[in-house]
């Protein structure tokens, strides 16, 4: 019989998504801020994939969606540290 293996040490989430929360690194605004920038992303892919057959249209529309998908990604990266200076500085 083979041995077992722990992977990782055991957490105690007794407590709740408060110590979940804190185990992964985000807080609840950090968490906002990564779902919002994930509904744009989606947004922004689908806006991609929808693009017309007219090549000016599909060049302004491509460039819409290549715009949006670049605020998606910087409101992941910096979203929590944008909106802390709207929320009295707490993440």
């Amino acid at each position: 019989m083979p041995k077992s293996f722990i992977l990782a040490k055991p957490t105690d989430f007794s407590v709740g998504f408060v110590d979940f929360f804190d185990s992964i690194g985000l807080t609840g605004s950090g968490l906002v801020t990564k779902a919002i920038a994930a509904v744009i992303a989606v947004i922004a892919v689908r806006m991609l994939l929808q693009t017309p057959n007219d090549p000016k249209r599909a060049l302004r529309n491509g460039s819409m969606a290549i715009g949006t998908l670049f605020v998606a990604v910087i409101l992941a990266m910096y979203g929590a540290d944008l909106f802390s200076t709207v929320t009295n500085g707490e993440q």
